[in-house]
């Protein structure tokens, strides 16, 4: 399969998003696409919705699709203080005293929805906090609720007060990449992704067919902060299924239950750019072919 299939499957099957960003990242378009695509996922009170992640349907502004809106800005390296500002205002509405949040609210329940968006998701915690505070560092946007959410993940990554689940763990690796004080942020990643590694859902070899995270989402580019803490070996095995994995539609797969066909396509564009981005990164495809 090729670089070429990937891209025909996303301009038949992929959501606008994910086009304009393709066409940014790989064809040299301008970020304001991906900019002027994300205002339709935007609702009054600054918050994004409307499906924006498409696990859950829901109009309501939530800080996942916050989260998403903010890394497809970062990975467009958009400049867009004016859909930043009202997200983060969003944030820190619904945020509690330490700026820490939830995924979601209840109000999903009232939309379809994948089975594993339950009442675990409106635990406020690291998930999504520490992602969201990453990117905004990443993003280089600053606002209070910013300061108040690297506060809290400091705090959490210091005292070891951190969940035993790999999402989580994984927000707190995005966390530390993109945090100003790369010397206190590489001394404290190896323990966190050790953390991470111990944990069932993570599979530092691959494990196909089966959902979990690996080092290729810790280390999604050859020059990701964390490549090192990899080997060789697993860096490897991992591109090489990654490369498999594509299929003869040219897109790639997504393996868990999506709550609709619509959203299975969503997803299957977002993991079919991510696996473009990852595999052209290191070195395994050819933009050209």
């Amino acid at each position: 399969m090729t670089f070429l299939a990937a891209t025909r499957f996303l301009q038949r099957e992929a959501r606008l998003l994910e086009r304009r960003l393709h066409a940014t990242l790989f064809l040299g378009e301008s970020p304001d696409g991906v900019v002027n695509a994300l205002r339709a996922y935007r609702n009054a009170d600054g918050g994004f919705g409307h499906g924006l992640e498409p696990d859950k349907r829901c109009p309501a502004s939530l800080p996942i699709d916050a989260e998403v809106a903010f890394q497809a800005l970062a990975d467009a390296g958009a400049d867009a203080p004016e859909l930043l500002g009202p997200a983060c205002d969003f944030l820190a509405g619904v945020a509690g005293e330490n700026g820490v949040v939830p995924l979601a609210f209840p109000v999903i329940e009232e939309y379809p929805r994948a089975g594993h968006w339950t009442g675990w998701t409106y635990q406020p915690g690291v998930n999504p906090t520490a992602g969201l505070a990453g990117l905004l560092h990443r993003l280089g946007f600053d606002h209070p609720w910013r300061a108040a959410a690297t506060r809290f993940c400091w705090d959490a990554v210091e005292s070891g007060n951190l969940p035993d689940e790999v999402h989580g763990l994984s927000e707190v690796m995005s966390f530390l990449a993109h945090v100003p004080d790369r010397e206190r942020a590489a001394g404290h990643a190896p323990r966190v992704l050790e953390r991470m590694t111990a944990t069932s859902m993570f599979h530092s070899m691959p494990k196909p067919g089966e959902y979990g995270l690996t080092p290729l989402h810790v280390a999604p580019a050859a020059d990701s902060p964390w490549r090192g803490l990899f080997d060789d070996a697993q860096i490897t095995a991992h591109l090489d299924h990654l490369e498999a994995a594509q299929l003869p539609d040219g897109g790639w797969p997504v393996t868990w239950e999506p709550p609709s066909e619509a959203s299975r396509l969503e997803w299957r564009g977002m993991v079919t750019l991510q696996a473009l981005r990852t595999l052209t990164s290191y070195g395994r495809m050819d933009p050209r072919g």
